[in-house]
Protein backbone atom coordinates (compact mmCIF):
# COMPACT_ATOMS: atom_id res chain seq x y z
CA UNK A 1 0.00 0.00 0.00
CA UNK A 2 1.34 3.43 -0.95
CA UNK A 3 2.19 5.81 1.91
CA UNK A 4 -0.59 8.19 2.83
CA UNK A 5 -0.81 11.48 4.72
CA UNK A 6 -2.85 11.44 7.93
CA UNK A 7 -3.92 14.42 10.02
CA UNK A 8 -4.36 13.26 13.63
CA UNK A 9 -6.23 15.84 15.73
CA UNK A 10 -5.98 15.56 19.52
CA UNK A 11 -8.25 17.40 21.95
CA UNK A 12 -7.28 17.12 25.62
CA UNK A 13 -5.82 19.79 27.95
CA UNK A 14 -3.45 17.38 29.74
CA UNK A 15 -0.31 16.26 27.88
CA UNK A 16 -0.15 13.05 29.96
CA UNK A 17 -3.81 12.13 29.38
CA UNK A 18 -5.07 8.79 28.10
CA UNK A 19 -6.24 10.60 24.97
CA UNK A 20 -2.68 11.79 24.36
CA UNK A 21 -1.47 8.20 24.76
CA UNK A 22 -4.07 7.08 22.25
CA UNK A 23 -2.99 9.76 19.76
CA UNK A 24 0.65 8.69 20.09
CA UNK A 25 -0.41 5.06 19.59
CA UNK A 26 -2.24 6.05 16.39
CA UNK A 27 0.78 8.00 15.19
CA UNK A 28 3.22 5.17 15.88
CA UNK A 29 1.02 2.56 14.21
CA UNK A 30 0.57 4.65 11.08
CA UNK A 31 4.23 5.63 10.84
CA UNK A 32 5.27 1.99 11.26
CA UNK A 33 3.44 1.35 7.97
CA UNK A 34 5.30 4.16 6.25
CA UNK A 35 2.50 6.73 6.39
CA UNK A 36 3.14 10.42 7.05
CA UNK A 37 1.45 11.72 10.22
CA UNK A 38 0.74 15.35 11.08
CA UNK A 39 -0.19 15.40 14.79
CA UNK A 40 -2.27 18.45 15.60
CA UNK A 41 -2.61 19.02 19.36
CA UNK A 42 -5.39 21.61 19.59
CA UNK A 43 -4.55 22.63 23.17
CA UNK A 44 -0.81 22.51 22.52
CA UNK A 45 -1.23 24.83 19.52
CA UNK A 46 -3.61 27.09 21.47
CA UNK A 47 -6.34 26.73 18.85
CA UNK A 48 -9.15 29.25 19.41
CA UNK A 49 -12.47 27.40 18.95
CA UNK A 50 -14.57 30.56 18.79
CA UNK A 51 -16.11 31.41 15.42
CA UNK A 52 -15.35 35.09 14.76
CA UNK A 53 -17.85 37.75 13.73
CA UNK A 54 -16.12 38.01 10.34
CA UNK A 55 -16.34 34.26 9.82
CA UNK A 56 -19.99 34.09 10.73
CA UNK A 57 -20.91 37.13 8.62
CA UNK A 58 -19.33 35.52 5.53
CA UNK A 59 -20.77 32.04 6.13
CA UNK A 60 -23.59 32.29 3.60
CA UNK A 61 -22.13 35.11 1.54
CA UNK A 62 -20.54 33.12 -1.25
CA UNK A 63 -16.95 33.94 -0.27
CA UNK A 64 -16.14 32.60 3.18
CA UNK A 65 -13.25 34.27 5.02
CA UNK A 66 -11.12 31.46 6.47
CA UNK A 67 -7.95 33.56 6.63
CA UNK A 68 -7.72 33.38 10.44
CA UNK A 69 -7.46 29.58 10.33
CA UNK A 70 -5.57 29.25 7.05
CA UNK A 71 -2.71 27.13 8.50
CA UNK A 72 -5.15 24.52 9.85
CA UNK A 73 -7.17 24.55 6.64
CA UNK A 74 -3.98 23.83 4.67
CA UNK A 75 -3.15 20.89 6.94
CA UNK A 76 -6.64 19.41 6.46
CA UNK A 77 -6.47 19.84 2.69
CA UNK A 78 -3.03 18.20 2.57
CA UNK A 79 -4.29 14.99 4.21
CA UNK A 80 -6.01 11.98 2.72
CA UNK A 81 -6.78 10.50 6.13
CA UNK A 82 -8.28 12.18 9.20
CA UNK A 83 -8.21 10.88 12.78
CA UNK A 84 -9.94 12.65 15.69
CA UNK A 85 -8.86 11.68 19.22
CA UNK A 86 -10.78 13.02 22.21
CA UNK A 87 -12.78 12.18 25.34
CA UNK A 88 -16.54 12.58 25.22
CA UNK A 89 -17.81 15.10 27.75
CA UNK A 90 -21.56 15.23 28.37
CA UNK A 91 -22.04 12.85 25.41
CA UNK A 92 -20.48 15.37 23.06
CA UNK A 93 -17.23 16.65 21.59
CA UNK A 94 -14.93 18.79 23.74
CA UNK A 95 -15.57 22.47 22.95
CA UNK A 96 -12.15 22.87 21.32
CA UNK A 97 -12.81 19.96 18.93
CA UNK A 98 -16.28 21.27 18.10
CA UNK A 99 -14.70 24.68 17.45
CA UNK A 100 -12.11 23.10 15.18
CA UNK A 101 -14.91 21.65 13.07
CA UNK A 102 -16.89 24.90 13.21
CA UNK A 103 -13.95 27.02 12.02
CA UNK A 104 -12.09 24.66 9.65
CA UNK A 105 -14.86 22.56 8.06
CA UNK A 106 -16.35 25.61 6.38
CA UNK A 107 -17.79 26.71 3.04
CA UNK A 108 -15.16 26.65 0.34
CA UNK A 109 -13.08 24.15 2.32
CA UNK A 110 -15.24 21.22 3.43
CA UNK A 111 -18.34 21.90 1.34
CA UNK A 112 -20.17 24.44 -0.75
CA UNK A 113 -23.81 25.39 -0.65
CA UNK A 114 -25.98 24.22 -3.52
CA UNK A 115 -27.47 27.44 -4.94
CA UNK A 116 -30.60 25.53 -5.85
CA UNK A 117 -31.40 24.30 -2.36
CA UNK A 118 -30.26 23.42 1.14
CA UNK A 119 -27.99 20.56 0.03
CA UNK A 120 -24.28 20.69 0.85
CA UNK A 121 -21.84 19.67 -1.90
CA UNK A 122 -18.78 17.90 -0.42
CA UNK A 123 -15.36 19.41 -1.14
CA UNK A 124 -13.07 17.31 1.07
CA UNK A 125 -12.68 14.67 -1.60
CA UNK A 126 -9.03 14.32 -0.54
CA UNK A 127 -10.13 12.63 2.72
CA UNK A 128 -10.64 8.93 2.03
CA UNK A 129 -10.33 7.58 5.58
CA UNK A 130 -11.95 9.07 8.68
CA UNK A 131 -11.31 7.50 12.08
CA UNK A 132 -12.40 8.50 15.58
CA UNK A 133 -10.73 7.30 18.79
CA UNK A 134 -12.66 8.30 21.88
CA UNK A 135 -13.48 7.50 25.49
CA UNK A 136 -16.67 7.93 27.49
CA UNK A 137 -17.23 7.99 31.21
CA UNK A 138 -20.51 6.14 30.76
CA UNK A 139 -21.10 2.43 30.18
CA UNK A 140 -21.86 1.13 26.69
CA UNK A 141 -25.60 0.74 27.31
CA UNK A 142 -26.06 4.37 28.35
CA UNK A 143 -24.16 5.70 25.34
CA UNK A 144 -25.86 3.43 22.81
CA UNK A 145 -29.28 2.53 24.17
CA UNK A 146 -30.20 5.58 26.23
CA UNK A 147 -28.38 8.36 24.34
CA UNK A 148 -28.31 6.84 20.85
CA UNK A 149 -24.54 7.29 20.42
CA UNK A 150 -24.77 10.99 19.49
CA UNK A 151 -21.07 11.57 18.79
CA UNK A 152 -20.95 8.79 16.20
CA UNK A 153 -24.11 10.09 14.53
CA UNK A 154 -22.80 13.67 14.40
CA UNK A 155 -19.44 12.68 12.93
CA UNK A 156 -20.52 9.89 10.57
CA UNK A 157 -23.91 11.13 9.33
CA UNK A 158 -23.09 14.80 9.65
CA UNK A 159 -19.46 15.80 9.19
CA UNK A 160 -18.24 12.78 7.19
CA UNK A 161 -21.27 12.44 4.90
CA UNK A 162 -21.66 16.13 4.19
CA UNK A 163 -17.97 16.87 3.57
CA UNK A 164 -16.75 13.89 1.53
CA UNK A 165 -18.13 11.12 -0.66
CA UNK A 166 -17.83 7.41 0.08
CA UNK A 167 -15.09 7.66 2.65
CA UNK A 168 -14.17 4.86 5.05
CA UNK A 169 -15.48 5.80 8.53
CA UNK A 170 -14.92 3.89 11.77
CA UNK A 171 -14.98 4.77 15.47
CA UNK A 172 -13.19 3.06 18.36
CA UNK A 173 -14.55 3.80 21.84
CA UNK A 174 -13.48 2.88 25.34
CA UNK A 175 -16.62 2.97 27.49
CA UNK A 176 -16.87 3.35 31.26
CA UNK A 177 -13.51 5.12 31.25
CA UNK A 178 -13.89 6.45 34.79
CA UNK A 179 -13.82 2.90 36.14
CA UNK A 180 -11.51 1.32 33.56
CA UNK A 181 -8.66 -0.71 35.00
CA UNK A 182 -5.10 -0.37 33.75
CA UNK A 183 -5.55 -3.72 32.01
CA UNK A 184 -8.67 -2.51 30.19
CA UNK A 185 -6.90 0.68 29.08
CA UNK A 186 -3.89 -1.25 27.80
CA UNK A 187 -6.17 -3.62 25.88
CA UNK A 188 -7.91 -0.67 24.27
CA UNK A 189 -4.59 0.84 23.17
CA UNK A 190 -3.64 -2.57 21.75
CA UNK A 191 -6.92 -2.55 19.82
CA UNK A 192 -6.17 0.95 18.52
CA UNK A 193 -2.65 -0.09 17.50
CA UNK A 194 -3.91 -3.18 15.69
CA UNK A 195 -6.66 -1.26 13.88
CA UNK A 196 -4.37 1.48 12.59
CA UNK A 197 -1.60 -0.93 11.69
CA UNK A 198 -3.98 -2.37 9.08
CA UNK A 199 -4.38 0.94 7.25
Amino acid sequence: MAPRHFLVVLAHPLPDSFAASAARTVQQALESNGHVVDLLDLYGEDFDPRLTATERASYMGGQYDASAVAPWVARLQAADGLVLVFPQWWFNLPAIMKGFIDRVFVPGVAFRHDPGGARLIPLLTNIRTFRVVTTTGSPWWIVHLYMGNPVRRILSRGVASFCSNGLDFAMLSLHDMDRATVEKRVKFLDRVRSSFARL
